[in-house]
C-alpha cells in the first residue's frame, strides 16, 4: 500500500503514482504605504495541495476502472482522510480534479498507457480538529474500561 485516500488504497494493482508533489502555502495581507514598501501582516496557512502524477499501464497496474473509482469519490464532493503507507496522516482532503492522457492504443482502441495527474486540497483546519483531543479520548477510554472491569468484578 503507497496511501489511502478513504476507502480507496493506492496501490499497484490501482493507482501506483510515481510522484507526490505537496504545496504548502501561507497567507499574508498586504497594506500599501506612502514612500515605503508595503507592510505584511501573517494571516494563517492557506490551503495544502497535494498532486499525485504518473503513467498506468493497464496490462500490468489498474486502469480506467481504478479511476473512475477516484472521479466516483470526487463526484460526491466528500472530505476523505489521506494516509501514507508509511502512517503520515496529511488531513482531510477533497478530489479537485482528475486530469488523464491516453496514448498507444490496441486496435480496439483501448488505451495501453494513461498518464494521470490528480489534485487534492485539503479541507480539515488542523489534524487536531481532525483527529480530535488524543488525550481526553485515552482518558474516556480509560474510564469505561474501569467501569466495565468493575463491572465485572463480585
Amino acid at each position: 500500500m503507497m496511501m489511502t485516500l478513504g476507502l480507496f488504497v493506492f496501490m499497484l494493482k490501482t493507482v501506483p503514482y510515481q510522484e507526490l508533489q505537496l504545496q504548502k502555502q501561507w497567507r499574508h495581507a498586504s497594506n500599501s504605504r506612502i514612500g515605503k514598501r508595503p507592510s505584511l501582516q501573517f494571516l494563517g496557512p492557506d490551503t495544502d495541495t497535494i498532486t499525485l502524477s504518473g503513467t498506468l499501464m493497464p496490462a500490468i497496474t489498474g486502469g480506467r476502472i481504478s479511476l473512475l473509482a477516484l472521479e466516483q469519490m470526487a463526484e460526491t464532493g466528500k472530505g476523505w482522510p489521506l494516509i501514507g503507507g508509511e502512517g503520515t496522516i496529511y488531513g482531510m482532503f477533497v478530489i479537485e480534479s482528475i486530469n488523464t492522457t491516453k496514448s498507444e492504443f490496441f486496435r480496439d482502441g483501448a488505451a495501453r498507457k494513461i498518464d494521470f495527474t490528480i489534485t487534492l486540497k485539503r479541507i480539515d483546519e488542523t489534524l487536531q480538529s481532525m483527529l480530535g483531543d488524543l488525550s481526553t479520548q485515552l482518558t474516556q477510554l480509560k474510564d469505561s474500561a474501569i467501569n466495565m472491569a468493575g463491572g465485572l468484578l463480585p
